[in-house]
């Protein structure tokens, strides 16, 4: 085997760049093939005229815990463009904004002083003490929460989390999930200068200047063996390499990549459940979230949207957040869900989907009229959120699949973490360092 491989990524999104890092620093040719203008995939981002930042097409930021996002920006330079200020997060409860935060602001909810105490101790529990995740994936979080949480805080707060994240399968996710996400949560969030966009074009150019090649506009059509090794299928015609890795969904990969579909390991990857994301993204002319709040919580009772008070998840009004100086004195507004891939807000045009969600927005503040709206934006991604039920660690496909070569790695392998750029870095060069090991 030559010294140099010649190594093809499909996907130039926060795991190809990570993994294409370590590849061209270890002295391989690396080709990265995206099928859009722009590098990034779901962390990409948008800029209007006037604004001196991008914005994420889907709301983003980091915790003081991301280690592995930390650490690559400090290896490419960067550090020093990480901001992390402490804005405020809260919830809608009873029709009223309460802050909450896993600290003193939660005694300040309308619960009873030993729902509060219960939820005090398990969180603390879960946060600090507990570490043995493959216990917890065991049983359900609804389960769980029940148990050790009280049915008070339970149903009042969580379920209806839970339920606005997964609608019909929120006691189907099993605890070692919500554990994560409590586990790596800080009170400050970190965001890079000139939004995620900029750090995503930073990268580029990093793995660009160690001399790997980014094709933009470039979408694989296919992978295929040809004499024990993998051949891409891209615009230009067939290119053949030694290793490969697929960025891709689990859908995207079995289509790529037929000749998985029979196999145990194919089986495996089509078995992975995951729902859609979409946000509209709203320009207003004066501030909606008066208050201060950055991320508001909002419940749901109903897996039905059109049951609930509001037919949404959580409203960010991002410019709480950062400076609106960055943005042209606009305030930026999300209006963000999660949805299966064949839900009806996929269906549903930009205008009619708008239209639904903006009515929620006067329950929110009662001043708010549409000709605050100086513009919108809807983003919309079939796959987006992985839904990992009881012991779902034995249903993860490996990142080395069994056509020779080639290797996947996705945001449904990084559990029990939840999916998002820090986990992207590190399942991205966990997947260069098995396919350098293979050599």
């Amino acid at each position: 085997m030559p010294d140099s491989l010649r190594i093809g990524i499909i996907g130039a999104g926060v795991a190809g760049m990570s993994a294409a890092w370590d590849l061209t620093r270890a002295g391989h040719e690396v080709h990265l093939f995206e099928a859009e203008a722009h590098v990034g995939g779901l962390a990409g981002g948008f800029k209007d005229e006037g604004w001196d930042w991008w914005m994420e097409k889907f709301y983003h930021h980091w915790f003081e815990t991301d280690r592995d996002i930390l650490t690559l920006l400090s290896e490419i330079g960067k550090s020093d463009q990480v901001l992390f200020p402490r804005p405020k997060t809260s919830y809608w409860l009873d029709g009223q904004i309460y802050r909450s935060e896993m600290n003193a602001s939660l005694f300040g909810l309308p619960l009873s002083w030993l729902a509060l105490f219960r939820m005090g101790l398990a969180g603390a529990y879960l946060k600090f003490l507990a570490s043995d995740w493959h216990s917890l994936e065991k049983v359900t979080a609804d389960s769980w929460m029940r148990r050790w949480m009280g049915e008070e805080a339970y149903q009042r707060l969580w379920r209806p989390l839970l339920i606005g994240k997964f609608a019909d399968r929120y006691d189907q996710v099993n605890m070692a999930w919500l554990w994560a996400r409590i586990r790596t949560r800080s009170l400050r969030l970190g965001i890079y200068r000139g939004g995620f966009q900029a750090f995503l074009d930073a990268l580029a150019e990093a793995i660009t200047a160690r001399g790997a090649h980014i094709h933009l506009n470039a979408p694989v059509q296919s992978i295929r063996m040809q004499d024990g090794r993998p051949v891409l299928s891209v615009p230009g015609g067939d290119q053949t390499f030694d290793r490969v890795l697929s960025t891709s969904s689990p859908a995207l990969l079995l289509r790529l990549a037929p000749d998985l579909k029979p196999t145990p390991y194919g089986q495996q990857v089509a078995g992975l459940q995951s729902i859609g994301a979409l946000c509209v993204v709203l320009a207003l002319k004066q501030s909606l979230l008066t208050d201060g709040t950055y991320w508001l919580n909002l419940p749901a009772a109903s897996a039905d949207k059109r049951a609930n008070p509001f037919p949404f998840l959580a409203l960010v009004e991002h410019t709480n957040f950062m400076d609106r100086a960055h943005y042209g004195g606009d305030v930026l507004v999300y209006c963000g869900d999660y949805v299966p891939a064949d839900h009806e807000y996929f269906q549903l045009s930009e205008a009619d989907l708008i239209a639904r969600f903006l009515p929620a927005l006067s329950k929110v503040n009662p001043a708010f009229k549409p000709d605050w709206i100086r513009k919108s934006w809807v983003w919309r991604a079939p796959y987006a959120q992985p839904v990992p039920g009881v012991n779902h660690s034995g249903r993860i496909p490996p990142l080395k699949t069994p056509l020779p070569g080639v290797y996947w790695a996705s945001m449904s392998q990084v559990y029990p973490w939840d999916r998002g750029t820090n986990f992207a870095v590190e399942i991205g060069r966990r997947a260069a360092r098995e396919m350098l090991s293979s050599m």
